[in-house]
């Protein structure tokens, strides 16, 4: 391709290659089934790369608490009291050297496995991502994979001390876990913990609620939660040390980057430490930060991230414009928002946090997002992400288990997901293929047109204050130039574009009629473009035009 323009493709790894049609809810492995890496063979990697994908994310590869029992590969058993469904989050990780042993065939080589799966992925020409968990670990984390010399996490802490900064938890000393719910679930021998560990979304006491991270404990930065947020940050942390490890561990199995769960419940002072170590030996290797505080945005770049969720401002933004709750000039206004780190920012409208755009709590059907698609994928040159199953408007509205009826695909169960499954045994509806088409189209254009990879963007909305159902904007790169106009409307549209005179200043365009390509409808027309007058363009309802200047 072209471009290095990056498009991620998030996959559930459990889920994705599952071809098991139990569904019985709350199922074990042995009744639900569970994908595994070998199921992305060259064939499967191959159609993933042809949708115009430059990295996948695998979600949930390190091992974490299940209820599953591998004890008899010399796996620890959790307690199933501290697991959230049978299959278990993702985020309540048990092992930080270990791969998760549901994902293999053979659990002995899992580890070799995931190599072998890196190798495939790569030569398939697309890079790989993993979850990094560095905010909290599952309650009975333990390490039997940790290599030679190295110390396990909470090893050589003092749990007589409410908070250390060399201790790697936070603890409560002389009292015992006890959550404020019913948590046994008839188990015959209760967990028992003590003193009690802080619960991993900073609840500092032993009694965290039902809607607590309570499968999971906080890790400690050398921070003191209790003394009001204070650093001691020399000596340098345990924590610190330990996780920068784990970090260098997974970049020597050959991985292109990190997506770093919940990254500013962790300091910023840790990850400049820890990324200017990866960096030095891995200088091309990403860092992608989940975080939600705008204000916190360039104190996370500044300390080693690549790049940031846009959670809170353009994915906020946009699902308030696909539902009509605000007008396309709010897109504006989020882009604007961040436009000095706008390289940096990671636009979405679908990952397993999040509801699916083709559930009832959201849109009720995925085609009604393709405007907000066609413009976060090509309105500027960086990184955009979709979560596998989006491209065929998969509706998130099975009730798994422990996942009830939310909208969104479940991460704790073990699960089939319909539109997946139908795509890998070629019995996709009409309707999903027309949609998978569209996604294949503007993640093939975002790839492969330069004028989106590295060209300049104008927003032409501030000319055209008329329009709230509408979206429009320009992107050049030398000779190429794309004309965009999204219409969020459930109604045809006729937009008569004006292009203001700043518009042929700034991106140097001679004013004349041009020969136009709708790249997204494989339609031509001829338009003429004059300075500070108008163009009409012809839109149909919840689509696109993406005109290809000549």
């Amino acid at each position: 391709m072209a471009s290095n323009k990056i498009i991620i493709y998030q996959i559930f790894t459990r889920l994705y290659g599952n071809k098991n049609q139990t569904c019985k809810p709350n199922g074990t492995i042995e009744e639900n089934g569970c994908g595994k890496m070998n199921d992305f063979t060259p064939t499967v990697l191959k159609r993933i790369s042809q949708m115009g994908v430059s990295h996948i994310w695998y979600t949930g590869i390190i091992r974490h608490a299940t209820t599953t029992d591998y004890s008899s590969f010399g796996i620890p058993r959790q307690h199933p009291s501290v697991v959230k469904g049978k299959a278990g989050s993702p985020y309540a990780i048990t092992d930080y050297y270990d791969v998760d042993p549901d994902l293999s065939v053979n659990v002995d080589k899992r580890m070799e496995e995931f190599t072998q799966l890196v190798e495939r992925t790569h030569k398939a020409g697309m890079k790989v991502i993993i979850d990094f968990v560095p905010n909290h670990v599952a309650r009975q984390y333990k390490s039997i994979c940790k290599p030679r010399g190295v110390k396990d996490l909470g090893e050589g802490d003092n749990p007589e001390n409410g908070f250390d900064p060399q201790n790697n938890f936070y603890y409560c000393p002389g009292q015992r876990f006890s959550p404020n719910f019913d948590l046994y679930n008839g188990e015959s021998e209760p967990y028992i913990e003590e003193p009690a560990k802080s619960t991993g979304n900073d609840c500092f006491n032993n009694s965290p609620g039902k809607n607590d991270w309570y499968e999971t404990v906080k890790l400690n930065y050398g921070v003191d939660y209790y003394a009001g947020r204070v650093g001691h940050f020399d000596p340098i942390p345990s924590t610190w040390k330990k996780m920068t490890d784990i970090l260098l561990f997974w970049a020597k199995k050959g991985i292109d980057g990190f997506r770093c769960d919940m990254a500013e419940m962790v300091p910023a002072e840790f990850w400049a430490y820890a990324t200017n170590q990866v960096k030095k030996k891995y200088p091309d290797l990403v860092f992608i930060g989940e975080v939600y505080n705008p204000a916190e945005y360039r104190h996370y770049l500044y300390s080693g991230f690549d790049y940031l969720y846009d959670k809170v401002g353009m994915y906020d933004t946009m699902f308030q414009v696909i539902r009509g709750q605000q007008s396309t000039h709010a897109i504006t206004g989020a882009w604007q928002q961040n436009d000095d780190i706008r390289d940096h920012m990671l636009y979405f409208l679908e990952n397993h946090d999040e509801l699916r755009i083709a559930s009832d709590f959201f849109a009720a059907d995925g085609r009604k997002a393709v405007p907000a698609l066609v413009t976060n994928v090509l309105m500027q040159q960086n990184p955009f992400m979709l979560y596998a199953g989006q491209e065929y408007g998969e509706r998130g509205m099975d009730q798994e288990g422990f996942s009830g009826h939310d909208g969104r695909t479940t991460i704790f169960d073990y699960w089939t997901v319909g539109t997946l499954y139908r795509a890998d045994k070629k019995q996709l509806t009409a309707e999903e293929q027309a949609l998978a088409a569209i996604y294949n189209k503007v993640l093939g254009i975002a790839r492969k047109e330069k004028a989106v990879s590295e060209g300049l963007f104008y927003d032409l909305m501030y000319m055209n204050g008329q329009y709230h159902r509408q979206y429009m904007f320009l992107r050049k790169s030398g000779n190429s130039l794309l004309l965009v106009v999204a219409n969020f409307d459930d109604a045809d549209a006729q937009v008569d574009v004006v292009i203001p005179a700043h518009a042929f200043e700034f991106l140097e365009l001679r004013q004349k009629a041009y020969y136009a390509t709708d790249l997204l409808n494989d339609t031509s027309t001829v338009l003429d473009l004059k300075a500070d007058s108008s163009v009409r363009i012809a839109v149909a309802a919840r689509s696109a035009v993406v005109y290809k200047l000549k």
